[in-house]
């Protein structure tokens, strides 16, 4: 679906708080939904790799980000639940995230819904050596026995507050304030390259229902 509601019809596209690095980085660009999209970094083949076989991080800025505040659905904390639209990421009883490809709901019942998309930078990170990517510069506890799949992890990432989902066995999804937006890639572009990883366009990511099913059965 599409997410042209969040930029005004005419309006000039919105750029990542990673954007300048991602350029720098050798990006290819396109408009998706009222936003400049890193699709690629000039070699597909390489960035298909190196999720299957390192380590990939691409920019994610444009996914749809929606703070819901009051009486927000019964999910268990700590634990994200899969929408045909994204994800329904709870933080406390009264307030939860939701990561989305769709437009925001006209009306939830008594819940405040906050578009938060560019307060929020996000980057997924996959790839079989992903957890130890993030090993180098966050100390949440990633093992498969605290975080499991679906999981939804708040804490310090890179020294930031921030948000770690465990979209699949290896993918995750990092939210974190958009003005650490060139911080936070210099940081995993450092731990990746020392795997042998590399960034990734979005175009190269394993599809995450395809990534979620092999999970299961992982």
């Amino acid at each position: 679906m599409s997410l042209a509601f969040l930029s005004p019809e005419g309006a000039a596209p919105a750029r990542s708080p990673m954007a300048d690095l991602t350029q720098a980085a050798g990006a290819t660009y396109e408009v998706r939904g009222g936003w400049e999209v890193a699709t690629s970094f000039g070699d597909a083949t390489a960035e298909v790799a190196a999720c299957a076989e390192t380590v990939g991080f691409a920019d994610l800025s444009h996914l749809g980000k929606l703070e819901l505040q009051g009486a927000v659905p019964d999910v268990p904390l700590g634990a994200a639940q899969r929408t045909e639209d994204g994800w329904h990421c709870p933080v406390t009883p009264t307030r939860a995230f939701v990561l989305t490809t769709a437009a925001p709901p006209e009306d939830l019942g008594g819940v405040h819904v906050l578009d938060v998309t560019a307060s929020f930078g996000a980057m997924v990170i996959a790839g079989p050596l992903a957890r130890e990517t993030f090993a180098r510069f966050c100390a949440l506890d990633l093992r498969p026995k605290v975080t499991p799949v679906h999981a939804f992890r708040p804490g310090s990432v890179a020294r930031t507050p921030g948000y770690v989902l465990r979209e699949a066995a290896d993918r995750y999804l990092v939210l974190f304030g958009a003005a650490y937006g060139a911080y936070f890639w210099e940081t995993v572009d450092d731990a990746a390259r020392h795997l042998g990883g590399r960034p990734v366009g979005v175009d190269a990511l394993p599809d995450i229902a395809v990534a979620a099913e092999e999970s299961v059965h992982a």
